[in-house]
């Protein structure tokens, strides 16, 4: 059993071979990468329940370690839109000690996913449960946005998605109509920015220009019905002291489900950027050392106030498209974060709260994969029920019961195929060997003697098909004298396969039938020698394949006859 661990950083490699050509090309990703995160990270912070400085220190901190200890050449971590809605719940719920406490466990359960090498099977999550998390995420995030987008006075906005609508709906009398003028035109110039330069974020480019347009108006036209961020929140331009993480067995208890979820979405959303990168750059990351590096990322972050952090695609495409092919473009986009914090943050005040609105909402937009999702709903209906399921249980009730309902129905998915890829078949009179590797003869056909049921498994021998396996002999119990349990094409066997196997040896007995098997693999043989099950068998009923399967049952019915005679 291979036990090593599967921790090799990306950094580590990157530097052994690093040049100052590619230096340049990383800085200039970095700046670029940094700047666009921004916006992003603030946005972020705000909409999560947090002040916006701490949505900078979780860019900071935790996409520095995802860089420096991640298995992805080119990962940028941080705050990202998918976790407004988890961390929002968390935070009226349990406050924000409750949130540091959750991400803390989130960050223990990533690092033993990645330590337990579990990181491929994440990326074998269904599509239409990916589409259902991320729309029901976007409409979720479009939906909490409302208010500051049209500058509604509300004293308090509720937490569920009916009773939301229901509020803006009866507050609709109190929209600001400058706070709507600077969310949609935030929103048209973060559209309209591609058309006249690919180098510079439309967020960034929005920002800038309401921020001076909104400071300009509330100073020299006296208009005050926009608020900005300065008017909610007070900035602490500063990285905080590390603090202690109340927790105990009750607290343990409490947020472990939230923990759980808060894991399971950061590791669906840096192995699926970090695929994504892959397709464009044609490297291929580690996803047990990147889900490790996640898990210390979220293990350290809360220490200093900062949210849940993940692989962030936007900002990775954008590592990317400027240049960036190794972790130091990470290390510098973390870097100039914390300047910008550090010197510029106090400026942060002015930023009005609809342009960030504008903001999100776009990021919302983006991450609903309408087109994607319209496409699906063409697709079998099992898909189209995943889907629809998991939208609806992610935007009208919590994400953490759509995950774990999700990762339920994923594996009742997964299940489901498998047994239905597993054949059993019987056959009493002849073996057609014409496409079997088995024996190195062509166009074969082997009899089966009179008294003989040949039962060939075609798949993996698990409980999912145990039944199956069951059913298929009732219609020919009449008492065969011998049965050959054909296992050519069976890759493994869990126990409930081998009770089922076990069972049916022991019954077999007790009417006098001989079980042979045919064609078991070195895993499956291996199980069986471990389990004893070969010894209930007997090891001379255990033939490499068909022929010397039917050769024994043509002896042991011999044997038979001559002891009746």
């Amino acid at each position: 059993m291979n036990v090593a661990l599967d921790f090799h950083p990306r950094l580590w490699r990157a530097l052994k071979r690093y040049s100052r050509e590619r230096f340049a090309s990383d800085l200039m990703a970095g700046i670029i990468v940094g700047i666009v995160a921004l916006p992003l990270a603030i946005a972020f912070g705000i909409a999560s329940g947090v002040s916006p400085e701490k949505g900078l220190i979780t860019a900071i901190i935790g996409g520095f370690i995802v860089s420096l200890l991640g298995g992805s050449s080119v990962q940028i971590g941080g705050p990202t839109g998918a976790f407004i809605v988890i961390v929002f719940g968390i935070i009226q719920n349990f406050g924000f000690e409750g949130l540091a406490v959750a991400t803390f466990l989130a960050g223990i359960f990533l690092v033993m996913i990645g330590l337990l090498k579990l990181g491929t099977i994440i990326k074998f999550m269904p599509y239409p449960i990916i589409v259902g998390f991320t729309s029901g995420i976007a409409l979720t995030i479009f939906t909490t946005q409302v208010k500051d987008l049209t500058g509604m006075t509300i004293e308090k906005l509720p937490a569920d998605f009916v009773s939301k609508w229901i509020t803006y709906v009866q507050h609709i009398g109190s929209v600001s109509g400058w706070s709507l003028f600077t969310g949609l035109a935030s929103i048209a110039l973060i559209f309209l920015t591609p058309r006249f330069t690919k180098k510079v974020p439309g967020s960034l480019i929005a920002i800038i220009v309401m921020t001076i347009a909104v400071y300009l108006l509330r100073h020299y036209a006296g208009v005050t019905g926009i608020e900005t961020i300065g008017d909610r929140f007070e900035i602490n331009a500063s990285l905080p002291q590390p603090a202690v993480i109340p927790i105990n067995m009750e607290t343990i208890n409490l947020l472990l489900p939230s923990a759980f979820t808060i894991a399971m979405l950061g590791a669906i959303e840096s192995l699926l950027s970090a695929t994504v990168a892959d397709g464009v750059t044609g490297d291929r990351h580690n996803s047990n050392t990147e889900l490790m590096a996640q898990g210390v990322a979220n293990l350290i972050t809360p220490l200093f106030g900062g949210i849940p952090v993940t692989g962030a695609i936007a900002r990775t495409m954008t590592n990317i498209n400027n240049g960036g092919r190794t972790p130091v473009a990470g290390l510098i986009h973390a870097v100039v974060l914390l300047l910008i914090l550090l010197f510029l943050g106090p400026l942060t005040k002015h930023i009005p709260m609809a342009c960030l609105a504008g903001v999100l909402v776009v990021v919302a937009y983006n991450m609903s994969e309408w087109r994607t999702f319209r496409s699906l709903l063409k697709n079998p209906k099992s898909d189209v029920i995943v889907l629809l399921t998991t939208f609806f249980l992610t935007v009208m009730f919590d994400l953490t019961i759509a995950i774990e309902i999700g990762l339920l129905m994923a594996m009742l998915l997964f299940m489901r195929r498998i047994s239905e890829t597993t054949k059993v078949s019987v056959s009493t009179d002849s073996i057609d060997l014409s496409e079997d590797a088995e024996v190195p003869f062509e166009d074969e056909v082997l009899t089966i003697p009179h008294g003989v049921e040949v039962y060939e498994i075609n798949g993996p021998f698990f409980f999912g098909i145990a039944n199956k396996f069951d059913e298929c002999m009732k219609p020919l119990r009449g008492k065969p004298a011998v049965r050959i349990v054909r296992m050519r094409k069976v890759p493994f066997m869990d126990s409930t396969g081998l009770h089922n196997l076990e069972s049916l040896c022991r019954l077999s007995q007790k009417e006098g039938i001989h079980i042979i098997l045919s064609g078991v693999n070195e895993k499956v043989r291996a199980m069986l020698e471990k389990n004893g099950t070969d010894k209930q068998i007997g090891s001379e009923n255990i033939c490499g394949h068909i022929s010397g399967a039917l050769a024994r049952a043509r002896k042991l019915i011999d044997g038979k006859n001559n002891d009746v005679s």
